[in-house]
C-alpha cells in the first residue's frame, strides 16, 4: 500500500472522535490538516509520539494548521488516551481501518520476525485546497511533532 502523492486530492472521510462526534475532512476546508496514524493508545511510542504533538499544538494552531490523531481504537480507547495525557485535539476511531488503508497507512508489519497486517505510523499534511502536501511513510514517534511544525514553518504561507 502506498501513501497519496503530493498534489493529489486527499481521499475525504468521516470518523468519531473521542466524544462519539463525527469529525470529516471537509470540516477543515480552508487549513492545513496533519492527519497522523498510530498504531495503538496508550503504548509507548504512539504515546511519545502524541504527547510531542501535544506540546507543539499552539505552534502548530498558529500556522493554521489542525491536528487529527487516527488509530484503530475505539472513541471509548481515545477518550481514555485523552485524558490521561492532556491531548488538545481529535482521536479519529478507524475501527475498520478504512481510512488508514484510504492514505496507505494500513500494510505488512514486523515484530519478533513474525508478519502481520497493521496500521503503519505515518502522517499525512494536506493542504488548505484539500490536496496531499507532503507525507512521512515512517515516523519516528519521538520528535515527530517538531519535524512536522517545522515543514509547515517552511512551506505554509
Amino acid at each position: 500500500m502506498t501513501m497519496p502523492e503530493a498534489g493529489t486530492p486527499a481521499p475525504p472521510f468521516t470518523l468519531p472522535d473521542q466524544d462519539g462526534r463525527p469529525v470529516s475532512l471537509a470540516d477543515f476546508a480552508g487549513k492545513w490538516v496533519v492527519l497522523y496514524f498510530y498504531p495503538k493508545d496508550d503504548t509507548p511510542g504512539c504515546t511519545r509520539e502524541a504527547c510531542n504533538f501535544r506540546d507543539n499544538y499552539g505552534a502548530l494552531q498558529a500556522k493554521g494548521a489542525v491536528v487529527l490523531g487516527v488509530s484503530g481504537d475505539s472513541s471509548a480507547s481515545h477518550r481514555k488516551f485523552a485524558d490521561k495525557y492532556g491531548l488538545p485535539f481529535p482521536l479519529l476511531a478507524d475501527t475498520d481501518n478504512a481510512v488508514a488503508r484510504a492514505y496507505g497507512a494500513w500494510g505488512t508489519k514486523k515484530m519478533y520476525g513474525k508478519e502481520y497486517e497493521g496500521l503503519i505510523r505515518s502522517t499525512v499534511i494536506i493542504d488548505p485546497e484539500g490536496k496531499v502536501a507532503k507525507t512521512w511513510p515512517k515516523v519516528k514517534p519521538d520528535a515527530h511533532g517538531d519535524e512536522v511544525l517545522a515543514w509547515l514553518e517552511a512551506n505554509a504561507t
